[in-house]
């Protein structure tokens, strides 16, 4: 018993700074600390791997150090700041603490075993500061091995390796799982990764005990990590850094829109996949140094686009701004309001390539038909009975019954009433054509003379407004409204005054009368 009490008290430590060599509760007392800061560190002891993470700042807390050792806050918050150190202590003598109190976490030089002892002992990884013995891969292999046939599916278990396992190794690994059957093969090489959770090398103090012992292998392995963090991170600056140009024939659209009056050509070019790779802004009706800077401003977002920049940064650091032009978005059917032409540009960009709906003021559902109670059927009937109309006249002269009424003969060769037009009758002149512009029937045939598709037009039009009530849009032209709105009070009684546009509502204009 008092043999394997030793054995455990190698691997595991005392948990107590008492009877510890060089730093203990003697020493720490003579260097100033108190009763309170003792009981703090002793309390955390028994689960430490390592001495330095209990004798900190975090532990004894800021005012301790200020006040009883009399550090300065630019000195403990410092992240090199080691207090150890600052008390006096040497590598050495912590070394010694540390493997006293916490221990050594190794069986390997543990008393009263022998050599041929350890390999029952044997973990994945080398243990502790000191070990040197793990299982070999092969061995993780052939354990799997004996154990597949009994298993339907493949086997969860990862296969580690040293980390001075080289390609070779590797392949040697993948192939024998091949040969003895496995069904799969997890590998994981000691330190292939930048941070894990359980590593061979601690910090300084450990790389400085290895280069003392002569241990070549801790020592690579910290310089290696070290550059291979050196290596990953310059290979993610220079990726960033590249610039992804645009294919010389590329996709994209043109959005035209007036923004408070004044009208922009929004332009976007796209990669093979469909993301905005750059942008152009064409103004109308400004100057030269205005209309430039938006074409150097379109510039160098694309140029941002190309390098990697995320288009959701510039659509949170562009909308919302507020300068002139601003106001009412004419001829856009999601965007309706902008603060700036910029403001715009960024909106109509989120809602086209990120979906962003919420910087639209027209959803999709309000675009649906029937979300204003509307059948489908056009505003404006009229309309549509005037090409019906024309395309009947086009169509060889057929009689077109729904505008017949009592008629006048007129001396253009159309029977004119208020309520409609009717076909005359002449007679053709027997050579295959018809003479003032019949249907060409032969002599003695009758047929249906009209006159040209713009006549019938215009009369099929005057006709149809006499017989239908003029629209509410109607009537407002007719009065001389716009429909747009007023800058200042909203209301839609805007009418022309000169160049610029007057509200008769409130007496507000667009600026310039």
């Amino acid at each position: 018993d008092a043999q394997i009490e030793e054995i455990v008290q190698y691997v595991t430590g005392s948990g107590t700074l008492r009877g510890a060599p060089h730093i203990n509760d003697v020493t720490l007392h003579t260097k100033g600390f108190t009763a309170e800061a003792m009981a703090k560190v002793e309390a955390q002891l028994p689960s430490a791997f390592d001495i330095r993470f209990v004798l900190n700042r975090w532990t004894l807390g800021d005012e301790f150090l200020e006040k009883e050792l009399g550090l300065l806050p630019h000195v403990y918050e410092d992240p090199a700041f080691d207090l150890m150190r600052h008390l006096g202590f040497d590598e050495d003598q912590v070394r010694e603490a540390n493997d006293a109190i916490c221990g050594t976490m190794t069986i390997e030089g543990a008393p009263h075993l022998a050599d041929e002892h350890l390999a029952v002992f044997d973990c994945a990884n080398k243990c502790g500061r000191y070990g040197k013995r793990c299982i070999h891969y092969m061995g993780h292999i052939k354990m799997m091995a004996a154990a597949q046939p009994f298993i339907s599916g493949a086997i969860s278990k990862t296969i580690n390796m040293p980390h001075e396992a080289c390609v070779e190794d590797v392949e040697e690994a993948y192939r024998a799982s091949w040969k003895l059957m496995l069904k799969a093969m997890a590998l994981y090489r000691d330190g292939s990764k930048l941070s894990q959770p359980l590593s061979a090398v601690n910090d300084a103090a450990e790389a400085a005990l290895a280069q003392e012992l002569g241990e070549e292998v801790e020592e690579v392995d910290t310089s290696t990590a070290k550059q291979v963090e050196e290596i990953t991170e310059r290979l993610v600056v220079r990726y960033l850094a590249k610039r992804r140009r645009l294919p010389q024939r590329r996709a994209g659209y043109t959005q035209k829109a007036m923004v408070g009056g004044h009208k922009v050509y929004l332009r976007t070019g796209e990669y093979e996949d469909g993301s905005i790779g750059e942008i152009f802004i064409d103004m109308h009706k400004e100057g030269a140094a205005f209309r430039s800077l938006m074409n150097c401003f379109a510039i160098a977002v694309s140029l941002g686009l190309q390098y990697g920049v995320p288009l959701e940064e510039f659509v949170e650091a562009y909308t919302f701004t507020r300068f002139e032009p601003n106001g009412v978005v004419d001829g856009h059917d999601r965007i309706k309001m902008s603060t700036s032409m910029i403001d715009y540009v960024f909106r109509e960009l989120a809602v086209t390539y990120l979906g962003r709906t919420d910087l639209a003021q027209v959803t999709t559902e309000d675009l649906n038909p029937d979300t204003t109670g509307g059948d489908g059927e056009p505003e404006y009937v009229a309309e549509e009975t005037i090409a019906e109309a024309v395309r009947s006249a086009n169509n060889g002269g057929a009689p077109m019954p729904q505008f017949q009424r009592t008629a006048t003969k007129s001396s253009s060769g159309l029977d004119r009433s208020r309520g409609g037009i009717v076909p005359t009758v002449r007679e053709g002149n027997g050579n295959g054509g018809g003479n003032g512009g019949g249907n060409g029937g032969s002599k003695g045939e009758k047929g249906y003379a009209i006159a040209e598709s713009v006549q019938v037009t215009q009369v099929v039009a005057e006709s149809t407004r006499v017989a239908q009530p003029l629209t509410r849009a109607e009537a407002a032209r007719l009065q001389g409204y716009t429909g747009d709105a007023c800058g200042d009070c909203g209301s839609f009684t805007m009418v022309r005054n000169g160049t610029c546009l007057k509200c008769e509502t409130c007496g507000a204009t667009s600026g310039c009368s």
